[in-house]
Formats: structure tokens, sequence, C-alpha cells
């Protein structure tokens, strides 16, 4: 009775076995490529390799999610506006002169719509005057740099 037990078994294992078989490739008359596990007769054929699959296990897989995860917490970190970092500090100085430009480019257009108006000399010559002044800042700080 025990030997009619390991005859399934062992049947089942040897079917579980990787077949090995080979391929072959080749060109006909037409051009069109054939790949076959017997060779041509006729046709030169090569032999194909097949490389073995790669696998990696799934406790490697969440590994290397979670350091992922952790590494993007971290960038996170570091770009906030309240972190100590320079680059979060550069990016808020760079909003705060985007705002102080924006506060320059209004100031001109208000001078630019009073001058439009009409002024006698004296207070035109002024409105004038700080015009070019602020343009001057303008440019020095938010053009050039």
């Amino acid at each position: 009775m025990p030997r009619i037990k390991a005859l399934p078994f062992c049947l089942c294992l040897f079917l579980s076995l990787p077949a090995q078989a080979e391929i072959y490739r080749w060109t006909d008359a037409n051009g069109s490529i054939h790949f076959s596990d017997t060779p041509p007769m006729l046709d030169e054929h090569h032999r194909v390799q097949v490389r073995p699959t790669t696998t990696m296990p799934m406790a490697e897989n969440i590994r290397q999610s979670d350091r992922v995860t952790r590494n993007r917490k971290e960038l996170d970190q570091l770009l906030s506006p309240n972190s100590k970092n320079r680059y979060a500090k550069s990016q808020q100085a760079e909003e705060a002169r985007t705002r102080q430009c924006e506060q320059y480019r209004k100031q001109l257009d208000r001078l630019q719509a009073r001058l439009r108006a009409g002024y006698g000399n004296d207070r035109g010559n002024s409105l004038r005057q700080r015009r070019r002044e602020l343009s001057q800042t303008y440019s020095r700080e938010c053009v050039l740099n």
C-alpha cells in the first residue's frame, strides 16, 4: 500500500520540474521571422538563449516601497515653508521678492496714470522724478536680478 501512495507523489514531482526546451529562430525567403521548438530542415537557424525570469521576494518590494515613502516625506519636510533648510528659505525669499516687484509695478502704473491725467510743470516734474526713481529701483531689484 505505501508504494501505491508514493507513485502519484513521484509522478507529480517529476511533472513539476521545469521544462528545458530549445527555441530556434529563422527567417524565411519572404523575410518573415519564425520561432519553433524544432529546427527547420532547410533554412539556416539560430538557437535562442532564454534568460531565466527575475523574481523579487515580496518582502523586498515592501521594504523598497517603505524607503521611497520615507524619502518622499523627508523631502517634503525639507521643502516645507517652516523648514530651516536653505531651499525652503530661498523659496520664501523668492516669493517675497516677487511680491515686492509686483508692488513696484503697481506703483509705476499708478504714477503713469496720474501723469496721463495732466498736471502743471511743478507737479508733473515731481511725478516724473518719482517715476524715474521707482523705475530704476524696479529695474535693479526685479529685472536685473
